[in-house]
Parts: structure tokens; sequence; C-alpha cells
């Protein structure tokens, strides 16, 4: 089972969201949060697969319970929740270790499938926001040089699966284009993270774009 976090500080967003993933027979609401700090404890107290949290809550918010819970709690994949989905607050929401950005209006299809792929490691960002993010990310420039020296430790099949997942790719994707097997795919994006001092997937596909990797410089 993959065991969810739900932290909203509207009750009744909490309650659709449980009810959503409960046609799911493979996902399990554990536990529920009205702010950061309960996001943080719950973490902290129990083994959570994926903890969905609200970017606006009041006390300690969403963003700052990121940074927290990718500290206290590696393992967990924390999506984001958002009204609007804000740059600012999605190059932030990363920067802290989120694992992915969802806007509120997503399905319930969508809701379920997302839950299912950040328990996978994969990225999940809504694609509205994945456009907004990688023009704004254009249009602030980037530091290849630096993107580089990141980069240069990787073995020529950490750089192949870099570039694919630079793409959008999943593990089965990579795996399927590089001939690999999906368990050594994930063992080279854990590599990868580790090497480059990326906190996630979303991270490391936009070091791929600043290192040049993806063809488009």
């Amino acid at each position: 089972m993959i065991r969810v976090l739900v932290a909203d500080d509207e009750a009744l967003m909490r309650a659709g969201i449980r009810l959503i993933l409960a046609n799911a027979d493979d996902i399990e609401v554990v536990a529920e949060a009205g702010d950061g700090r309960e996001a943080v404890e719950a973490c902290r107290a129990q083994d959570i697969d994926v903890a969905l949290v609200d970017v606006q809550m009041p006390g300690r918010d969403g963003i700052a319970a990121t940074e927290d819970i990718s500290r206290l709690s590696p393992r967990t994949c924390v999506v984001m929740l958002t009204a609007f989905g804000e740059d600012a607050q999605v190059t932030r929401a990363l920067r802290a270790g989120a694992g992915g950005f969802l806007l509120k209006d997503t399905g319930p299809t969508e809701l379920i499938r997302a839950v299912r792929l950040a328990a996978q490691g994969e990225p999940v960002l809504a694609p509205r926001i994945t456009r907004r993010l990688l023009e704004r990310h254009v249009r602030s420039g980037r530091d290849t040089e630096a993107a580089l020296r990141r980069v240069d430790g990787l073995t020529p099949a950490e750089r192949d699966v870099l570039r694919l997942l630079g793409t959008g790719l999943s593990n089965a994707e990579i795996a399927d284009r590089l001939y690999l097997s999906a368990g050594t795919v994930k063992a080279h994006i854990s590599r990868i993270l580790t090497r480059t001092g990326c906190a996630n997937r979303v991270q490391a596909a936009v070091l791929a774009h600043d290192a040049g990797m993806l063809g488009d410089r």
C-alpha cells in the first residue's frame, strides 16, 4: 500500500482528497494535517510514502514544511498542492525538495496517477506548471559552466540516463530507450542525484537543461 499524508488547512479539501484516493485499492490515507507543523510531525511519527501538502497554510506554510520533511524523512515524496501555481512558489518548492506540484483542480484520475508516480520516485508536475516553469527558467538564463562542473563526474551511462530524464521520460521509458532494466535505471538516477547534489528528479532535469544535454544550447 502507498501510505499518504494529506496536509491542508481546509477540512473539506482534505476530505475530498481522502474520498478520491479511497477509490484506489493500492493507496491509503494514513494521516491528515491542518498546518505545516502537523505535517512535519506526521512524517516524523510514521512512515509516509507520499505527502500531499498545500502551499498556503497558516503558521508554518507548505514550503517550509517541505524543507523539514525532506530533511527528516528523505523517503517521503512531497507533492505540493496549489490553487494558482505561481512561478515563484514552484521554484521555491522545488528548491525545498518537493518532488512534484499539482493544481487543486486536478481531476480524480490524474490525482491517483500522480500519487502512484510520486511513490515510484517519478516527477509530478501539472502540464500548465511545467510549461510556465521551463519558460521562466529559459528567460532567466542559466549558468552552463557551473552545470557542466556538476555533471562532470558522471559516467557515460549516467549521462545517458540524465539526458533522457531531462526530457521528462519515466523510468520505464528510459529503460526501454537504453535497453536497461527499470532497477538499473533507478540505481543510476539515485547515483546521479547524489553526485550532482540534486534533491529530486525535477532538479536533475533542470540541471540537464542547464548543461546543454538536451541539444538546446
